[in-house]
């Protein structure tokens, strides 16, 4: 199909400045057992390309799903069209973005693909895990999920440029919730949002721990039920990767975005307590801070080989020993600025525009073991697992919930905590980072739902993180 793809495109592209197709075909398979009752199975494909004309210093976009050269044809006239409405009535000449014409492939490895087992297996693969969640009759509510999804693009300029790529995404989870005398407490596996997710096949459910995890969230909602409320004060917080995750999204990853620093997103999104003067310079956290855009990793949730611009994917150092050297940023952003950044122009769909976003943002490893983390602790709390988080609009004051916590004494973990939650300033918070854990701590996570643009964008994002330490931080328990 791809050549014929390609054929038909450039025998229809207009003459313009610069011409691209970008092809997307996707399917996507939920199951859902809950209660031990299967629910229906939750199935999507769609199919469709987008066409990127720029010319005269104007952009413009148009999608459709009919891919027959007739309306193909109709997709490229109607963006030219656009392109020449917006030539001289943008804030910027589009053709200073000087967008590639790449030729490749990327296919990450499948070991143990999940079409091998029949709808019915998957089902009761995750079935005969939720079972195990019946271990007390104040075990009320109980799910298991596997979700799967197959994902084929292509990206194709009317230069000749050409790339083909290939992704096979999967995310588990199980979820138990207890109740007894008024109070609610759940456990989950990966997190309420699904942070366990990963490319790949089957094999990923051995990484994830899916053998006992039934039992052990349903234990895990049992022990936050007779566990007290975590207290209130000025401690040491010790994050855990599925925490890390979120703190990273949140904290680093959205105030990063160069489009929201140039204020493309302020009516919906918010902008950035970031500024272009700060990169090179800017004391982002402490000595021990450093974080990388990643998209070669192929077992991480939002790796690839070309943004949906073009531009070859390639791992760089966003922060580098706390001090802030570089935005996330795709080519028309950094044409913008006039500041380099990486290759993170994405789109979550044919029938969406690329725009400025997370990919794989990691905090690097350190050189601390848990152990060591914990003994370096007078009173602390670790925390596991994120269940709330509130930002403001410039991704700065944050405050972020957490379903499990763990106080920390003397440098020993004592007893377990319900609520466990904390606030701060974001860039002062980094600063507090006291300790980093080796990669013995180091966990692959990520999310599915990080939502941006106008209209909105649903997207995939990888977070990748050790164990972290920061000291001085505001901690309130549900109590409070």
């Amino acid at each position: 199909m791809l050549e014929t793809l390609s054929r038909d495109f450039r025998a229809v592209a207009p003459a313009a400045d610069f011409c691209a197709l970008r092809y997307v075909e996707e399917s996507s398979e939920m199951l859902v057992v809950r209660q031990d009752v299967a629910e229906p199975p939750q199935l999507a494909v769609e199919r469709g390309a987008m066409v990127t004309v720029i010319d005269g210093g104007g952009i413009g976009y148009a999608a459709t799903s009919d891919l027959t050269p007739a309306g193909l044809r109709e997709a490229a006239g109607r963006a030219k069209r656009l392109a020449a409405a917006t030539a001289g009535r943008t804030v910027f000449d589009y053709r200073r973005a000087a967008l590639p014409s790449p030729r490749g492939r990327y296919a990450p490895p499948v070991a143990d693909d999940p079409a091998r087992l029949t709808r019915r297996e998957r089902i009761e693969l995750i079935a005969g895990e939720a079972r195990q969640c019946r271990i007390d009759e104040r075990i009320v509510d109980w799910e298991a999920s596997l979700w799967t999804t197959r994902t084929h693009q292509a990206y194709l300029t009317a230069d000749g440029g050409e790339v083909e790529q290939s992704f096979h995404f999967l995310v588990p989870n199980i979820s138990a919730t207890a109740h007894a005398d008024g109070l609610t407490q759940t456990r989950t596996h990966a997190g309420r949002w699904n942070g366990f997710c990963r490319q790949g096949g089957l094999e990923i459910l051995d990484a994830f721990g899916l053998a006992g995890s039934g039992r052990a969230v349903a234990e895990g909602a049992l022990e936050l039920l007779a566990a007290p409320d975590c207290p209130t004060g000025t401690m040491d917080v010790l994050l855990m990767p599925d925490q890390m995750m979120l703190q990273i999204h949140e904290s680093i990853g959205h105030p990063l975005e160069l489009d929201r620093i140039l204020g493309d997103e302020r009516n919906f999104a918010g902008t950035s307590f970031v500024t272009l003067d700060m990169f090179g310079t800017y004391r982002y956290g402490s000595p021990l801070l450093d974080v990388t855009f990643d998209p070669t990793r192929p077992d991480q949730y939002a790796s690839y080989g070309w943004d949906d611009d073009g531009l070859v994917a390639e791992r760089q150092y966003l922060i580098r020993g706390g001090i802030l050297e570089r935005p996330l940023g795709g080519a028309i952003s950094q044409a913008r600025a006039g500041i380099a950044g990486v290759a993170n122009a994405r789109a979550c769909a044919w029938n969406r525009a690329p725009i400025d976003r997370m990919a794989n943002l990691n905090v690097e490893p350190g050189a601390s073991t848990l152990d060591e983390l914990v003994a370096s602790i007078d009173l602390g709390v670790m925390m596991r697992t994120n269940v709330s988080w509130s930002i403001d609009d410039s991704r700065n004051k944050f405050q972020f919930g957490c379903e499990w916590g763990r106080m920390i004494r003397g440098g020993r973990l004592a007893e377990v905590v319900r609520n466990p939650n904390y606030r701060g300033i974001s860039a002062t918070f980094w600063r507090s980072l006291a300790g980093v854990g080796d990669r013995s701590t180091f966990e692959v996570l990520g999310t599915p739902f990080c939502g941006k643009g106008e209209p909105n964008q649903v997207i995939r994002c990888g977070h990748a993180s050790p164990a972290c330490r920061f000291t001085g931080v505001e901690v309130f328990g549900g109590a409070a």
